[in-house]
């Protein structure tokens, strides 16, 4: 009996699936080096570095998409012999309970050290992937959260990007380098400050990490404001973004478009090259050029902008259809005031026909699309004597409303759908018309990376911290996940197009379609259900992993990783302890 049980053998398994990709990209960053440089621990930590630990939940946030503390222990417990192949013998299961995850954010919260890290971190990704920066986008975002006001904290009252009004929020501004969309830096401020003062402290961040002039900063109409563009022409840099409404009012527009309309302004035609490799016109434009002077510390400084006035086919394409739709709103609801019933107030003067109609008209924002006729009837009439009243002379009073569209109106309105001013002070030899069209267009660059922040993989929404230091230290850390993600599919999609090759069988149910352009979260998906099978016979281990396909090797050699990553795992026996 004894020799049986002692032939015995215990079989376990661990899923590995992504983890040693993750963990080389973070290794090839620097991550761990850097934290460990950046954020000294106090003497009483034990354990696993600080590095490594960000590492480890860095590595299980982008695997599971979940950033939740107290589910980072249990993960690791079911992978431990795995990350201690990866990381270290040492690795314990306590060295990630959330009390040390606090800790993490707690140390990232450090402003000075964050950074210092954060600046010592862009440079040395701009030298290991020999990136030449020529480009940079600012944006920002707003993230909601259930954990109240604090009315000298970061979570405040604002203009929520998430539609969720009733939500505290927290303010975030990312610079992102072309065309990676890799963040160069990170802003977390409270939710109710506007956008426009945010520009100027990102662009210095900026620098600061590239330490480059003639870098072309790239944003929406809120970085348009004359003091952020007279900034970034003080630095020796360039700006492209949109002029908004206050800046190009109506009368302004209509005059830079009536040489178009009186034939006298040739317009140049812009089309963009699609993912799909199609290329289909988009717009048209042409540009002005004005001499712009400003004052810096009582000393002026002149330059020439260019501003290009541009026509996108499919926004006036779309404003048409709402105004169409707007206009028939309206019609509907000028003949259900016309209409009398049961319960619906009368209106009894001219002054109200004439207040509910201008209701009508900015409910739907159609004012001056209509011509408005109220007509007041009065009719005399007898009222018969009854009883002891006498009969006597009263007058009704009636309004009737006609109304018609004014096509003239409505045809002007169509003629300005879809033109926007964009501005620049880059030279039409580096920045032609429809170059910066297309710079602009691929704002989309920034969106993508909000949304990988606040949704899928990274998730910071919804907010389950409650303390600002930790929401804060997570807000870091994520940002350091969407540099993973950007580096990842960068790679990828560079050796792709070098040379001239596209990657087969990431589709889920179409394994023949093929892609150039692949995303670092199907790249990662291809890794899923690789399996290490642990069994334990006389008191010795030993390990198989689920050998490599085709395609999971396919993607290692793009990355420029080993093999071995995966491989060291197999085939190994140990004692357990």
């Amino acid at each position: 009996m004894f020799d049986v049980m002692a032939t015995e053998s215990i079989i376990t398994n661990e899923r590995v699936d992504d983890i040693p990709v993750l963990l080389t990209q973070i290794e090839r960053m620097g991550v761990q080096k850097l934290i460990d440089k950046n954020f000294p621990t106090h003497g009483n930590w034990r354990g696993q570095s600080l590095g490594n630990v960000v590492v480890i939940w860095l590595t299980h946030i982008l695997s599971q998409a979940d950033h939740r503390l107290n589910q980072v222990q249990a993960w690791a417990g079911k992978r431990l012999e795995t990350l201690k192949k990866l990381i270290g013998e040492s690795l314990n299961e306590l060295d990630l309970t959330d009390d040390r995850l606090e800790a993490v954010l707690r140390y990232l919260n450090c402003d000075e050290n964050w950074y210092a890290f954060e600046e010592e971190l862009g440079s040395n990704l701009l030298q290991v992937y020999d990136i030449k920066p020529e480009r940079v986008r600012l944006d920002s975002t707003t993230a909601s959260s259930y954990c109240g006001v604090n009315t000298e904290g970061l979570f405040q009252w604002g203009h929520s990007k998430d539609h969720r009004p009733d939500l505290a929020q927290v303010k975030i501004m990312l610079s992102t380098l072309d065309p990676l969309g890799m963040p160069i830096a990170t802003e977390i401020l409270s939710g109710e400050k506007a956008d426009d003062p945010l520009y100027i402290p990102a662009i210095e961040r900026v620098r600061s990490t590239l330490k480059q002039p003639g870098l072309l900063y790239i944003g929406d109409c809120k970085m348009a404001s004359m003091g952020t563009r007279t900034h970034i022409v003080s630095g020796g840099d360039f700006y492209l973004c949109p002029l908004n409404a206050k800046q190009t009012p109506t009368e302004k527009l209509r005059e830079y478009l009536q040489p178009v309309w009186d034939g006298k302004q040739e317009l140049t035609t812009i089309n963009y090259d699609y993912a799909d490799g199609k290329t289909r016109e988009i717009a048209e434009g042409f540009e002005l050029k004005l001499l712009q002077k400003e004052k810096i510390n009582e000393q002026e400084i002149s330059w020439e902008e260019r501003q290009l006035v541009v026509r996108s086919y499919a926004i006036a394409q779309t404003e048409e259809k709402y105004l169409r739709e707007r206009i028939q709103k309206t019609v509907h609801a000028l003949e259900q005031l016309k209409i009398p019933k049961r319960g619906k107030k009368k209106l009894t003067s001219f002054p109200e026909w004439e207040l509910s109609v201008a209701e009508i008209l900015k409910r739907y924002r159609t004012g001056g699309l209509f011509e408005i006729d109220i007509q007041t009837q009065r009719v005399e009439k007898v009222k018969r004597q009854y009883g002891e009243r006498q009969s006597q002379i009263i007058e009704e009073v009636s309004f009737n409303l006609d109304f018609k569209i004014n096509e003239d109106a409505v045809k002007q309105q169509v003629q300005l759908l879809g033109w926007r001013v964009y501005v620049t002070n880059e030279t039409e030899a580096n920045l032609s018309l429809k170059q910066a069209v297309r710079a602009y267009r691929d704002e989309y660059l920034t969106e993508r990376g909000f949304a990988r922040l606040k949704g899928f993989p990274l998730s910071l929404t919804p907010i389950y911290l409650q303390r600002e230091d930790h929401i804060t230290g997570l807000i870091r850390l994520l940002s350091i996940g969407l540099r993973v993600l950007t580096l990842l599919e960068f790679q990828v999609r560079r050796h792709l197009d070098k040379n001239q090759e596209k990657l087969a069988g990431l589709y889920a149910g179409n394994p023949q379609r093929k892609t150039a352009r692949p995303t670092a979260e199907m790249l990662l998906a291809a890794f899923k259900e690789i399996t290490l099978i642990l069994i334990e016979v006389n008191n010795e281990v030993y390990t198989h992993l689920t050998t490599l396909s085709p395609l999971q090797q396919r993607i290692l050699v793009l990355l420029g990783f080993p093999p071995t990553i995966y491989t060291q795992l197999s085939g190994q026996s140990f004692t357990p302890e």
